[in-house]
């Protein structure tokens, strides 16, 4: 029936008995909107809508309800009729059939779009017509109206048609409404749900102001335990909508309510949404209160609830990173960058290197920062210039500050000296917070000694000088009255590490230091990890909480496979980045037995996990971790099976880049190696191996790209596989550009010769053709100079314009008219070139002629499916 016009024949006195049913549901290509069609009533297009949209036959009215968008269009240029037919809309939603009004409730979304699109006055019309409609359906009593409704909603929410007034003075008091203690059971479920959804996708304002207390009482709702799972299952977007304040005055003693629920599934609920919440809160709360907690799920009698704790810990463990202390950060995008540590740089701007973070995947969760509040160093006048936080390694060290990516997308580049604008995170009250003492006691009153110093310092002077380390030993006497505080320690130890004559005292630190987590130093900024400063022992971690550090090492323990989750130490493997990244690389020595546990799993898949992400480790450790701990790991990995081996070749070129040149251009002679796969139909490692090498050129010299990389690059291009051989002849390209811009045009000329008689003489047409499209990609990319490719390669490639295969023409004929003429190869050639490319005009071929005419500066056409 497709095509078929739907008109009313002459003799059918009532329309209404012949309507739209004897079409059946065959009925799908004719044109809905037929029935505005003028008939034999004499009734105008208006009329018919009326009569039709509210006639005795249900399925006329259900054809209505379905081409409203039609009918809108239809009357779109008449202000009054657009008017009369929203009209008709709002009558046509109190249908009694249900199907009506869920096939009216399913075009709303589309009929709000196009009056957005279409009419200047689209807020109040969909103000006053199509919302009235929406919220009314969330309280239909038919189930089918009802959900979609809800799922209408969601959609104008996404699309920002529904105006926060709306939101809050018609949608959220039908939600408050439905989640009454007495409400209906079913649309009390319902109406928790949709409200958790929407949260997402309102003001703050508006979720504090209306929705807030609501939520509070729902997740302690006592009869209902499936509004509690849905609480649970939300709670994460709540907190990170509301925030720290809210989040911890009326949210967290509901959340250790529902973690103690006696239903697992809303503990497990629970454990899988603990570090958006965590990211919601202080580091006092997060340390003191969440770790706690989260080591009660971890523990939980349940080993769904435990599995889910076991897959989250990681992330949970990613919240206590701090900038300052590991100097990196992720950004959303899965860009890591660095913070360089400047300690005792107090003059002008710093730059902060972009690193990229290669696998999206391992940096899934986002680590948030503590608010942006200036720390100028305690010595300095209120009036000194403020530098951005972000790049100082000022701060607590042993505190859980979350790390956020600048909110501008400079901010990360380069960091200023303007003071950071004021917003509502600065603006906090609290007596314990300043800008200085980022949620911490003060700092101890030293200054009495301080002054002692001041008067010591010219008498030394005046007897000859202060000998070396005698400057240190006196701020490390004058510190011992005050060992009882963690920040004094943090100046006694960075003392210590920094004064050859006083290692004394760093081999025997005062028994308080045993008790207290050593800190960074907020007087200095100075971080004592960021120095190379090795220890016969280590000192302990102290930047997210023993035990959970101890539960995640755990993880690689068979046991927790056999009663956990069979896949335990993937999860370990997975999260692993994100926890070395929280403890920096002062820490590596917690997670290095664990590492080389699951880089000898027996799991390939662990295996992989960790292939996939060792360039992102490497990045956090930096060179010299990376040469010994992560090197071997790396090689290891080069000569696993294929599954494994990929995820180290996808990020290649990431990793080589991050050593040393020497250490480098070792790995030269072994990626022949990456050629031989376990199953030679796995192409797309070859594929992989020609895209990596494409950005690995520029890491080695032209003599290394000649001497090894040309000789894959060639193998790749002889590939049973097409992909890998288009690819591949990319990487021959890139391989000549490097010749000519390095000023090696001997090796040049060598390899061009090369390419001549491989691929111009090649006795298959695929290679000859694949000799045109190299010749273009040359003049395209300019990988050399005009006169010489005249002299070199045009020749060779005027010379298949008369080849017997159409498709080896095509793309001469592309080559030519596309590239070689725009770019002028020299009056030498110009009358040969003009020659060639009229005769292809006047070639048999119809594809031909098209890219010999073709005006370069016109659309190019796709020419994929002639290779």
């Amino acid at each position: 029936f497709a095509g078929l016009s739907l008109y009313f024949e002459d003799g059918h006195d009532d329309l209404d008995d012949f309507g739209f049913d004897d079409y059946g549901s065959e009925c799908d290509g004719i044109r809905i909107t037929a029935f505005l069609d003028a008939g034999q009533d004499n009734l105008t297009p208006l009329g018919r809508l009326e009569k039709y949209a509210f006639s005795e036959n249900v399925f006329n009215r259900q054809i209505v309800a379905r081409g409203l968008l039609d009918v809108l269009r239809e009357f779109s240029d008449n202000e009054n009729d657009f008017i009369s037919v929203m009209e008709t809309v709002a009558r046509m939603s109190e249908d009694g059939e249900p199907t009506v009004r869920a096939e009216l409730m399913e075009q709303v979304p589309n009929i709000a779009m196009f009056l957005h699109e279409s009419q200047p006055n689209f807020p109040a019309v969909f103000s006053r017509y199509l919302v009235p409609i929406v919220v009314r359906y969330l309280t239909d009593p038919n189930n089918q109206v009802r959900k979609t409704s809800q799922a209408a909603l969601l959609v104008l929410l996404e699309q920002g048609l529904i105006c926060k007034g709306d939101m809050e003075t018609k949608v959220c008091p039908v939600l408050l409404d439905l989640t009454e203690l007495s409400s209906d059971d079913d649309y009390k479920i319902e109406a928790v749900a949709i409200m958790c959804k929407l949260v997402t996708m309102l003001s703050k304002d508006t979720v504090e102001h209306l929705l807030l207390l609501r939520f509070c009482e729902l997740c302690s709702d006592a009869r209902l335990f499936q509004v509690r799972k849905v609480c649970a299952a939300n709670f994460g977007e709540f907190c990170s909508i509301v925030g720290q304040d809210a989040t911890e005055k009326l949210l967290m003693s509901k959340f250790f309510d529902l973690c103690s629920d006696s239903l697992w599934g809303i503990r497990k609920a629970c454990a899988e949404c603990f570090m958006i919440v965590s990211n919601s809160t202080s580091p006092g709360v997060r340390r003191t209160k969440l770790s706690p907690l989260f080591i009660s799920l971890i523990s939980d009698q349940s080993r769904w609830v435990r599995q889910a704790a076991f897959q989250s810990l990681g992330r949970f463990i990613s919240t206590f990173a701090n900038p300052s202390s590991t100097g990196l950060y992720f950004k959303e995008d899965g860009t890591l960058l660095e913070v360089p540590r400047c300690p005792f740089d107090r003059l002008g701007p710093t730059h902060c290197h972009r690193l990229t973070w290669g696998q999206k995947q391992y940096s899934k969760w986002t680590i948030l920062s503590p608010p942006s509040v200036s720390s100028p160093p305690c010595a300095a006048p209120s009036t000194a210039p403020q530098r951005d936080p972000q790049c100082m390694s000022g701060g607590d060290s042993g505190s859980d500050y979350t790390n956020t990516p600048p909110r501008d997308r400079h901010e990360g580049l380069e960091c200023n000296n303007n003071p950071p604008t004021n917003n509502e995170e600065t603006e906090q009250t609290d007596e314990n917070f300043n800008s200085f003492h980022y949620w911490r006691p003060p700092l101890p009153d030293i200054s009495e000694e301080l002054e002692m110093l001041k008067d010591q310092v010219p008498l030394q002077k005046q007897t000859g000088g202060i000998k070396e380390g005698e400057k240190e030993e006196m701020v490390l006497d004058c510190l011992q009255p005050h060992m009882d505080d963690p920040d004094a320690q943090d100046v006694f130890i960075h003392v210590a590490h920094l004064s050859p004559g006083v290692s004394h005292f760093a081999d025997d630190p005062p028994s308080s230091a045993h008790r207290h987590p050593i800190k960074e130093n907020k007087m200095t900024g100075f971080n004592h990890s960021s120095y190379s400063c090795p220890s016969p022992h280590p000192l302990p971690q102290n930047v997210i909480p023993q035990q959970l550090l101890d539960q995640y090492l755990s993880m690689t323990d068979p046991a927790r496979a056999q009663t956990v989750d069979t896949e335990i130490a993937k999860h370990c493997a997975f999260s692993l980045p994100g926890v070395a990244l929280t403890l920096g690389q002062q820490n590596w020595h917690c997670l290095k037995d664990t590492y080389e546990t699951l880089a000898t799993d027996v799991q390939w898949k662990v295996r992989r996990t960790l292939a996939f992400s060792i360039h992102e480790l490497a990045v956090i450790l930096g060179d010299q971790l990376t040469a010994a701990d992560l090197v071997p790991i790396f090689n290891g990995f080069l000569k696993d099976l294929d599954e494994v081996r990929i995820g180290v070749l996808k990020h290649l070129y990431d990793f080589l880049k991050l050593l040393h040149a020497e250490k480098r251009r070792e790995y030269l002679y072994q990626l022949q190696e990456f050629m031989v796969t376990d199953n030679s139909r796995n192409w797309r490692f070859r594929y992989e191996l020609a895209e990596q090498l494409i950005l690995i050129i520029e890491l080695y010299s032209h003599y290394d790209v000649y001497d090894y990389l040309r000789q894959i690059a060639l193998t790749l291009c002889s590939d049973k596989v097409s992909e890998v051989r288009w690819i591949s002849y990319k990487l021959v390209v890139e391989i000549l550009q490097k010749m000519y811009a390095c000023g090696a045009h001997d090796l040049g000329l060598n390899f061009i010769n090369e390419l001549i008689v491989r691929f111009c003489h090649c006795p298959k047409w695929v290679g000859r053709q694949a000799f045109a499209f190299i010749c273009q990609a040359i003049v395209e990319e300019d990988c050399m100079p005009m006169d010489q490719f005249a002299q070199h390669l045009l020749p060779s490639l005027l010379s298949l314009s008369s080849d017997p295969v159409a498709n080896v023409r095509v793309l001469v004929a592309k080559a030519l008219r596309q590239s070689v003429m725009e770019k002028e190869p020299g009056s030498a050639y110009s009358d040969e070139l003009e020659e060639t490319v009229m005769a292809l005009q006047a070639d048999k071929d119809r594809d031909v002629r098209f890219f010999a005419s073709q005006d370069p500066n016109m659309t190019l056409m796709d020419t994929a499916a002639l290779i």
